[in-house]
């Protein structure tokens, strides 16, 4: 059961090397300033990814529409993630047009996507990021190992510095969490008094 306790560690490890950056906190800051700016602005948060990060992008979107500690009115939120969507685009123009195809139909300039990839790397991912900047949206980044392609594409890029998927996805989530928490603590800061 050592493996326990490794495990343990490595997310300790990867979580503290995150935050020795002093860089990431206030590239967390700035996400949050991008997401707000969207919401007071009448606009909306799109999140998207694939498999782990899809679950990400969808608890990120839930925790706005729904609550996150307190009760407060609702913001407008969508992970991308339907079913018959999904589907209809891989099947008829490819899987990289997934999120892409979303994008192009809802979002609007004001709007903020949330792109998560652990790689960097993901073709359908940074064709809705591609599609985002040409409708003048604004993108953050949660990415990981060496943010691969969408560093330099996107407006706020988080790197998680490790090669273990399932560590980077641990702080993703940690980080998302931080942005529920600012968000809220600008729009609603009846809630942290």
């Amino acid at each position: 059961m050592s493996f326990i306790k490794s495990s343990l560690s490595e997310a300790q490890l990867t979580l503290n090397q995150f935050i020795e950056n002093e860089q990431n906190i206030k590239k967390i800051e700035e996400a949050i300033s991008l997401f707000v700016n969207s919401f007071r602005s009448k606009g909306r948060v799109f999140s998207c990814g694939n498999g782990g990060s899809m679950c990400d992008s969808l608890h990120f979107a839930e925790e706005l529409t729904g609550r996150y500690r307190k009760d407060r009115a609702p913001l407008p939120a969508t992970g991308i993630s339907e079913a018959g969507h999904i589907t209809c685009i891989a099947n008829d123009f490819g899987f990289e047009y997934i999120f892409s195809r979303y994008v192009e139909a809802w979002g609007q300039e004001g709007d903020t996507l949330l792109a998560i990839s652990t790689s960097g790397n993901s073709p359908n991912v940074i064709k809705a990021v591609e599609v985002a900047q040409n409708k003048g949206m604004k993108v953050v980044g949660l990415l990981g190992k060496d943010g691969g392609k969408l560093k330099s594409m996107v407006d706020v890029p988080l790197i998680i510095p490790s090669s273990i998927t399932d560590r980077i996805q641990e702080v993703h989530i940690k980080c998302i969490h931080i942005f529920i928490e600012g968000i809220e603590r600008q729009i609603f800061p009846e809630n942290y008094l």
